[in-house]
């Protein structure tokens, strides 16, 4: 998932966090058990996250009504992400996947943020600010040796009309929800602070 400071509190706790996953529960890579974020989740806004975060999982994998109610509910906002950004999900042999179904997971994920009444946010999950240099992080991962560095995922800063382009099939008043209120909403929860 995604952690924001909210504010001072918040950035204690997030330091505390990242302390206590690097020291006392470091396995391959730092971790941090839910029940440790609870405990200092105060001052902290939680979001769902990319295809990799657990609600999108869950739902990819047809998780049980109640596992996803459960992280709909531990989850401040919920994010959905350009098409683009997941079309790798596409290419897999052992399970492909369509871009309807690349819609449909993203539909399904604004209809629970109505049901439970939690902002849906467009992110972008940028990597890069321009489309061309995606070569940059082509070649780190070729040299971290991965097969499919040639296939960049278009994780560049979009403009807010390319985000409404990329959302349109919501209509175009959820598009500026999810795109515009939301990512608003969120923004003037977390108060300036210094790191």
């Amino acid at each position: 998932g995604i952690i924001l400071v909210k504010n001072e509190t918040g950035r204690i706790n997030l330091n505390r966090l990242v302390s206590a996953s690097h020291l006392d529960y470091f396995n391959r890579r730092p971790r941090m058990p839910e029940s440790l974020i609870q405990k200092y989740r105060e001052g902290l806004i939680l979001g769902s996250a990319c295809e990799a975060g657990e609600l999108f999982r869950a739902i990819v994998d047809d998780a049980s009504d109640e596992e996803i109610v459960r992280l709909v509910n531990w989850f401040d906002y919920l994010e959905i992400q350009p098409l683009g950004n997941n079309e790798f999900m596409t290419r897999d042999t052992r399970n492909p996947k369509t871009m309807d179904d690349l819609i449909g997971y993203n539909k399904r994920i604004v209809e629970l943020g109505e049901m439970f009444n939690k902002p849906v946010v467009a992110t972008c999950d940028v990597h890069f600010m321009d489309p061309q240099d995606e070569i940059y992080r082509r070649i780190i991962m070729a040299g971290n040796g991965f097969s499919d560095a040639d296939e960049q995922a278009p994780l560049y800063l979009r403009t807010t009309e390319e985000m409404l382009e990329e959302f349109a099939y919501l209509g175009s008043e959820k598009a500026e929800e999810v795109v515009i209120t939301n990512t608003n909403k969120i923004a003037d929860m977390i108060e300036k602070i210094s790191p």
